[in-house]
């Protein structure tokens, strides 16, 4: 293949299965296997999907897997496994996940549902982490948007009427458009397969239920924020917040409390919404780069396990 060809290949992107706590996890995964390694972890309501432009973009440098968390894309739950749909059961299906591909080094992508499950592996193995790209993932109050009410409502008073309104009201493909489209300045830049496929997976029999479940234990989370900003101040991890400035959910105020407890972190805002990686997957890929040459999670450590 001649130099000026070369530069235009593209990495491929596979998908694969694995069985981790009882749960067949599917993921998405590219890059040399002897790369430093980037765990993606996405949000509500979304999938691994939501990375399928930010992947073939990093991996001629790194090895990046991205999960399917229970609950969400094709990543499957058996029946008798009796899962307890909960941010801590995903951190332990995730922390399993993790030992069955053997990483032991990597930094992380942390997103929405993505940034509670990972800070709680973060908490658990702070030897693991190299780095954390916070984009849209919250840890701290001041970042809770108003979008959040009818979900603190539900909150404190857990009745099925509180529970329908979020059915009604969140669980809809317009309801899951919405999340997507809301503060970006072009919406028609924004691929209608991205929330067209999070909505027909959603529909799936008892998905619902399990979103619905998981709405309530969110509150575990905000709980948890202090054990989160105590990790950040004894581990020290670098720390990049890029965020949808436009975000009803977690608002900027969130990506500059990152400073409070590292006040190394950088913290760079874009002009769009909630799934920023839709409309500025280039900025974000051109941020994280210069991240990670300044920390040095881009230098290659041990030889990681094939995929």
């Amino acid at each position: 293949m001649s130099p000026v060809l070369s530069q235009f290949v593209v990495p491929v992107t596979f998908v694969h299965k694995v069985k981790a706590d009882g749960v067949e996890v599917f993921y998405r995964a590219a890059g040399d296997p002897s790369a430093p390694v980037l765990l993606l972890l996405h949000g509500f309501p979304a999938s691994s999907f939501m990375f399928r432009e930010l992947i073939p973009r990093l991996a001629d440098q790194y090895r990046v897997i991205a999960p399917d968390l229970p609950g969400f894309g094709f990543t499957e739950v058996p029946e008798k496994r009796e899962y307890l749909y909960s941010f801590e059961a995903l951190a332990r299906t995730l922390e399993a996940f993790t030992d069955a591909l053997g990483l032991n080094r990597y930094a992380i992508y942390v997103f929405d549902y993505g940034a509670p499950t990972g800070f709680r592996l973060a908490m658990g193995h702070p030897e693991r982490i190299t780095a954390i790209i916070s984009q849209n993932g919250n840890a701290y109050e001041e970042g809770l948007g108003d979008a959040w009410g009818p979900i603190r409502k539900y909150w404190s008073a857990p009745t099925a009427e509180n529970r329908e309104v979020l059915r009604q009201n969140i669980l809809t493909l317009e309801g899951t458009r919405w999340q997507y489209t809301h503060g970006v300045a072009h919406p028609e830049a924004v691929a209608p397969e991205s929330y067209t496929l999070d909505a027909a997976l959603m529909e799936r029999p008892g998905n619902k239920e399990i979103q619905l479940d998981l709405f309530l234990d969110y509150a575990s989370n905000v709980k948890l924020y202090p054990k989160f900003q105590e990790y950040f101040r004894n581990a020290k991890p670098p720390l990049l917040a890029i965020w949808g400035k436009n975000d009803p959910f977690f608002i900027p105020a969130g990506a500059a409390a990152f400073r409070k407890d590292l006040p190394n972190a950088q913290v760079q805002l874009l002009d769009t919404g909630h799934f920023a990686i839709e409309t500025h997957v280039v900025e974000i890929v051109a941020a994280m780069k210069v991240f990670f040459e300044v920390c040095g999670a881009s230098r290659r450590t041990e030889k990681a396990a094939p995929l």
